[in-house]
């Protein structure tokens, strides 16, 4: 049996630099969503803890060794969801996937992977792959007031830079994500309403 042997009744991929509103939207749009069952499953690589961990223990660590920790954990995150999703009949949103760990790397100028690429062709297709698009300097705004992330202003810009330059981007659905997080999930509920409806003309 393959990963496509099931697949829930729509799959929503959201994307997006760090403080641009998609975890937040995510969990939001579900409450727009009354009488639909939704599952939002993150697909985290363990950036922050890793990159804490190596500094409590005061232990160097090199870009390619924090690219293969954290493309371990993402990928481990993202094979393990999709099972979790055949198993769930409703609207699945995941939070990052695949293609963030590509950027990532875009950013940090490692050369990219086919092997990462091999699997991200394999998985399921998602109805919709959604980019939150918000300047650089609004998602450091943001993620400053959090106070829980590292990233610098150059960080995020080279990151919104690799997303734009994936050869996928042109696929994606892009929203304004620089207004507030209610008007993202908004046109979030906009996107997931047409992948709801396509997917159910499709044949059973």
């Amino acid at each position: 049996m393959t990963l496509h042997a099931r697949r829930p009744s729509a799959l929503i991929v959201v994307l997006g630099v760090d403080g641009a509103g998609k975890s937040t939207a995510a969990r939001e749009v579900a409450e727009l969503l009354p009488g639909t069952p939704v599952l939002v499953l993150g697909n985290y690589s363990g950036r922050k803890t890793i990159a804490g961990l190596a500094r409590r223990f005061a232990l160097p660590l090199p870009v390619q060794v924090a690219d293969i920790l954290e493309t371990t954990v993402r990928v481990l995150n993202v094979v393990l969801n999709h099972l979790r999703a055949r198993r769930f009949d409703g609207l699945v949103i995941m939070d990052r996937h695949l293609y963030c760990q590509l950027a990532l790397r875009k950013t940090r100028g490692i050369r990219r992977r086919r092997m990462l690429e091999a699997l991200l062709g394999m998985l399921p297709k998602a109805q919709a792959v959604v980019y939150f698009d918000i300047p650089a300097e609004q998602a450091y705004e943001r993620i400053a007031l959090r106070g829980e992330d590292q990233e610098s202003l150059e960080d995020l810009q080279r990151f919104r830079q690799a997303y734009a330059e994936l050869p996928w981007y042109p696929a994606f659905t892009v929203i304004d994500a620089g207004g507030s997080t209610e008007n993202s999930a908004l046109q979030l509920q906009r996107v997931i309403a047409k992948a709801l409806e396509s997917s159910a003309s499709l044949p059973v």
